[in-house]
């Protein structure tokens, strides 16, 4: 380690989004030189066989079964929540009070209200505090961004916005955490929406009002769980109540006079993960596809009669942002990476004293989103952003600067 700093992180749960985590926090020095390097202090879990072959397997030096113990302990700097959504706010204002930086996954709370409570402790506490998404963080993203900031779209005027899947759509497909609102506090809108919702924050603007609807095909599964691999697990004949949504889709307005068009479902069959996006501006458009992460499709209307046309950019270059710290010219990256980079921004935040976003700031923005989304598919009306947080009394005089 020499000189560098150590960041002791330790982290809540410990599967699916626990592994992706893990194997970025061990990366990070590997790629990238920084005056800070994050060090797997401990994991917590409440299984604890499980959370103990978790921490062997993925470099954690030690486990808890009780996160708040693990939230007390004095070598630990980083807490990085990874749990169901409804732990999150507890988690995260307990860990603000301990005086601990926070990484939490998204979304960043059940409720709009949640997420102020979550925003207003790391404020008073002064730590260092990120949500997680990551898909911000692919270079084709990063330089989707530097191109829209350096003006060679021109005005935006569209962007069109999906994340499809497919695996649920089995009727049988058990009845998850995902699919009980008292842990998600939504269905696939939370789950998939408040990615695509980020991403057009981050490229296009503030979104001023939505206009949503939302439909659940299936009312009813049988009580299970899922592998990481998103395998059914099912127990014994009991059936429960599908109180979330599976699909959901709205129009929206930016605050810059942009229109956007955004859909989020399970029930797509084909789309194992299809997040994808289209942006078009005055003097060009740009697409970007998750499942062919490292590519973005620019078009610009500068070119010449005969030539014009969308041009596929493999973003693998030194100029392209992060990606200089990999592999040569050509030699892709993937899914994980993108975690990755964003723990750089993360312990770069923590090195210099400031947090990067996207934050919690970024996450309350999202959060009125998705909640004003859900309003709208309840009330069949327009539903204003600006309102619903000034209503809220949140973030009503700031503006959170997307970098």
């Amino acid at each position: 380690m020499g000189s560098k700093t150590p960041v002791r992180v330790g982290m809540i749960g410990y599967k699916f989004m626990g592994k992706a985590h893990s194997h970025a926090l061990r990366d990070v020095p590997f790629y990238f030189d920084q005056g800070v390097t994050p060090v797997l202090q401990a994991v917590a879990g409440r299984d604890e066989n499980g959370v103990k072959a978790a921490a062997e397997k993925m470099g954690w030096n030690s486990y808890e079964t009780d996160w708040r113990r693990l939230i007390e302990r004095d070598d630990i700097d980083l807490i990085d929540i990874v749990t169901p959504n409804n732990t999150h706010a507890e988690m995260a204002i307990v860990a603000a009070e301990a005086g601990k930086h926070i990484l939490c996954e998204k979304p960043l709370a059940l409720t709009l209200e949640q997420s102020k409570r979550m925003l207003e402790a790391v404020k008073k506490a002064g730590v260092i505090h990120m949500i997680c998404h990551n898909y911000r963080f692919a270079p084709a993203v990063q330089y989707a961004k530097q191109l829209i900031e350096e003006g060679r779209l021109g005005k935006i005027y569209h962007m069109r916005a999906t994340f499809l899947q497919d695996w649920n759509m089995d009727p049988n497909f058990p009845l998850i955490w995902r699919s009980r609102k008292e842990i998600s506090g939504s269905g696939v809108l939370g789950d998939l929406g408040t990615h695509i919702i980020d991403l057009a924050r981050f490229l296009v603007g503030e979104i001023a009002e939505v206009s949503g609807m939302m439909e659940t095909f299936i009312k009813k599964r049988p009580l299970g769980d899922m592998t990481s691999n998103l395998r059914p697990q099912i127990d014994g004949d009991a059936w429960g109540e599908v109180d979330v949504e599976d699909a959901a889709a709205f129009l929206a307005r930016f605050e810059n006079g942009a229109l956007g068009v955004f859909e989020v479902t399970r029930f797509c069959r084909g789309n194992r993960a299809g997040n994808r996006f289209e942006i078009n501006g005055e003097k060009g458009s740009i697409r970007w596809d998750m499942e062919n992460l490292n590519n973005l499709q620019v078009y610009l209307e500068d070119d010449e009669r005969g030539l014009q046309g969308f041009r596929t950019i493999n973003c693998t270059e030194v100029e392209h942002p992060y990606a200089g710290a990999y592999w040569p010219a050509g030699h892709i990256i993937g899914y994980e990476h993108t975690f990755i980079n964003l723990m750089v921004a993360l312990m770069d935040g923590i090195e210099k004293g400031y947090s990067p976003s996207p934050n919690f700031e970024d996450g309350v923005r999202n959060q009125a989103v998705l909640e004003a989304v859900i309003q709208s598919a309840e009330t069949g009306k327009w539903m204003s952003i600006p309102r619903l947080l000034e209503s809220s009394k949140i973030l009503s005089s700031q503006t959170v600067k997307n970098s």
